[in-house]
């Protein structure tokens, strides 16, 4: 595949990244099962509300879905770029990396902003991980490190909400260090990597804003009983 040919399919794959993160996996299953996610529990689309309100199994359902919904664009994406290399033999430049991570971002803009929904949607941290998840090792290593501050902050708080956005803030700094430290040139080729982990750390933290609020005055729910 040459360099005009990886563009093209990475540009290809960021439409479809979008609406693949656009299926409201949530809702969908709520519905299934006689609820409106959107009218019930915390009235969010996302796994933590439907484990609220169905039980353990459908919060896994939900959350894979939604991780899958951006893991399977990112490693479509991640072979591509990866063919391309071998056969090329050359380093990637940043005009890659920026399509490379874009597939990514339209996955949780996807999720958050949903064509399905009028432009609602969820609050992207499932769809974030899978989205991680698939950009190996550039985005899987720092995504390791957002959860165990996730696992951290959210067993010494009990608020998930807190956990989320305690990881998001994470995501940025861990990448940075990460690529210092590994020559991944964060600040140099990759530097539209760096712009991903900014613009994902200011997405998730927006989306939690009114868990922000009711943290703030005290009346956030703690960890979700899902049995």
């Amino acid at each position: 595949m040459t360099g005009p040919q990886l563009h093209l399919a990475l540009g290809l794959l960021i439409p479809a990244a979008y609406l693949a993160g656009s299926i409201p996996f949530g809702l969908l299953i709520g519905l299934a099962k006689g609820i409106d996610v959107r009218t019930a529990g915390s009235k969010n689309i996302g796994a933590s509300n439907v484990g609220r309100l169905l039980g353990r199994r459908y919060f896994w359902a939900v959350f894979l879905l939604d991780a899958g919904k951006a893991l399977i664009p990112m490693l479509v994406a991640s072979l591509a770029v990866n063919r391309a290399v071998r056969v090329a033999d050359a380093p990637l430049d940043a005009g890659v990396y920026g399509l490379w991570m874009a597939v990514g971002l339209a996955s949780i803009v996807g999720h958050m902003f949903s064509v399905f929904l009028r432009f609602g949607g969820g609050k992207g941290v499932a769809t974030t991980a899978g989205a991680l998840l698939g950009l190996w090792p550039y985005l899987t290593l720092p995504a390791l490190v957002m959860l165990a501050v996730f696992v951290v902050v959210f067993r010494s708080t009990r608020y998930i909400s807190l956990g989320s956005i305690a990881a998001a803030l994470t995501f940025p700094v861990s990448y940075i260090g990460l690529g210092l430290a590994l020559n991944w040139r964060p600040f140099g080729p990759q530097w539209p990597f760096t712009l991903f982990s900014l613009l994902v750390a200011a997405l998730v933290t927006y989306k939690h804003r009114s868990n922000i609020a009711r943290l703030r005055a005290g009346t956030e729910n703690r960890a979700v009983r899902v049995t």
